[in-house]
C-alpha cells in the first residue's frame, strides 16, 4: 500500500558547489538512518570513496564534509509523493523540491541523477524550469544489483570531470 512521504532532509550544499547529485526521494531505510543513501547495502558512499580515492565516510558529518570537499551538492527531485516502500516505480502525486532556488545560491553548472526514475522526474518537472541537461548515472541502490560495483565506479568517474 502506498503512503504519503515528505522529504525529511535539507539539501547538502555550499556556495562553492559545482555539481548537484539528485536522487528521487530517500528510501525508508535512508529516512530511518537520517541521511542520503543510508541503506547499508546502497553503494553510493563506497563508489564515491573509490572514485576520489578516499576512505568511505561513515558519520553523517563525514559524509557532508566529503561531498562539500569535492564541490558536490546532494538533494532529491521529489519534495513529497505517494510511494510504496522504496519502489521508485510506484511514485505518484509528486511535488518537487525548489532546485532552481538551490542552484541560485551556488556555482552548480552540472546536474547528475542517480537512476532512471530520478532522471525521468528531473526531465519532466525540473529541466523546463532550469534548462540544465542532466547526466543520468546508474542507481547505487541494492535493488539495482545487475550493475556491478566496478561498473558503477567507472560511470561515476564523470564526477571528476564535472567538478573541474
Amino acid at each position: 500500500m502506498k503512503q504519503y512521504v515528505a522529504h525529511p532532509f535539507e539539501p547538502v550544499f555550499d556556495k562553492d558547489s559545482k555539481v548537484l547529485i539528485l536522487g528521487s526521494i530517500p528510501s525508508p531505510k535512508s529516512r530511518e538512518k537520517g541521511f542520503y543513501y543510508g541503506h547499508p547495502q546502497n553503494r553510493f558512499w563506497k563508489v564515491l570513496a573509490k572514485v576520489f580515492k578516499e576512505q568511505v565516510p561513515v558519520s553523517i558529518e563525514d559524509k557532508k564534509e566529503f561531498v562539500l570537499r569535492y564541490h558536490i551538492a546532494l538533494w532529491d527531485v521529489v519534495k513529497s509523493c505517494d510511494i510504496k516502500g522504496a519502489s521508485d516505480s510506484s511514485i505518484s502525486n509528486v511535488a518537487v523540491n525548489d532546485i532552481k532556488g538551490l542552484i541560485q545560491k551556488t556555482n552548480i553548472k552540472s546536474i547528475v541523477t542517480t537512476g532512471k526514475k530520478a532522471d525521468f522526474l528531473y526531465q519532466k518537472y525540473v529541466l523546463p524550469v532550469i534548462n540544465i541537461q542532466s547526466v543520468c548515472l546508474p542507481s547505487t541502490s541494492p535493488a539495482n544489483c545487475s550493475v556491478k560495483e566496478e561498473q558503477l565506479i567507472e560511470n561515476y568517474e564523470i564526477l571528476k570531470e564535472l567538478i573541474k
